[in-house]
């Protein structure tokens, strides 16, 4: 990432010349800290933030990818935000088609972290009512920390075997076949997990903003159009009455837009 600035952001500035820069990993992350203890809604202190990308054009994905419409800085935000999170919550379409790996331990956030009083890495979090997984992927033979599945009570108690014999851990977070969005939030929270990272895709963010859980969206707008019948960054039935998020900041780098909006 050559150059980052803000467009408006209260947390950060041009330098003292007036002149763009290339904003710092540790600059980022104090942009993108999550809020204190205390949490909207009653809930136990837990944040639940999404970072997801879209083109012009509204597709979230190219080729069934996000990687073709994302770009260096995006990455490095995205490497930015997994950092700063307890815990990274994705859907098992998201995690298969996106070829999710154990999120791994970053020296440059290793002090960061430990003062947070988080572990060397992120755990990751997979939502899947029927736990078709391959157990076999490193994200669940050979992570930093186990791998937590989100699933329904009526989830085929086979599968919970194999999930457990595979080293995952399975938490229930919903009564029937699926998962319960802001159950899965309190759940999460109950084992120490409040800073939330939902990097989707559609199908769960979409949830999220139904269920009314969701307080952050972290969204890259890529300079590019697809048309197409890509996916939009969330799916699935529309709200009764649209939730407003107000704007928090907006960066931008070669035509990339990082917008991060949070709920009023």
């Amino acid at each position: 990432m050559r150059r980052l600035f803000p467009v408006t952001d209260q947390t950060a500035d041009r330098d003292s010349g007036g002149t763009d820069r290339e904003w710092s990993l540790a600059e980022l992350a104090a942009a993108y800290a999550y809020p204190g203890p205390g949490g909207p809604d009653g809930r136990p202190g837990a944040w639940l933030r999404a970072n997801m990308v879209s083109t012009l054009d509204g597709a979230a994905q190219h080729d069934g990818r996000s990687q073709p419409i994302s770009s260096a800085a995006d990455m490095r935000i995205f490497g930015t935000l997994r950092a700063l999170a307890d815990v990274v919550i994705a859907g098992a379409e998201t995690v298969r088609q996106e070829g999710y790996r154990p999120a791994r331990a970053r020296a440059e956030f290793a002090e960061l972290r430990q003062a947070a009083g988080q572990g060397p890495a992120p755990v990751i979090a997979v939502v899947s009512a029927s736990l078709e997984l391959d157990f076999s992927l490193p994200l669940f033979t050979s992570p930093l920390v186990p791998t937590l599945i989100l699933t329904g009570a009526a989830a085929a108690p086979d599968r919970i075997a194999a999930a457990e014999r595979a080293g995952a851990r399975v938490v229930v977070a919903g009564d029937g076949a699926g998962v319960d969005p802001a159950r899965a939030v309190r759940a999460l929270a109950e084992l120490g997990h409040t800073r939330l990272l939902t990097e989707g895709g559609p199908r769960l963010l979409g949830q999220f903003v139904a269920a009314g859980v969701l307080d952050e969206l972290c969204l890259t707008v890529s300079p590019m159009l697809t048309a197409g019948d890509a996916q939009r960054i969330a799916g699935g039935p529309s709200v009764e009455v649209p939730r407003r998020f107000r704007l928090a900041s907006l960066l931008e780098e070669e035509g990339f837009l990082f917008s991060r909006y949070r709920r009023d």
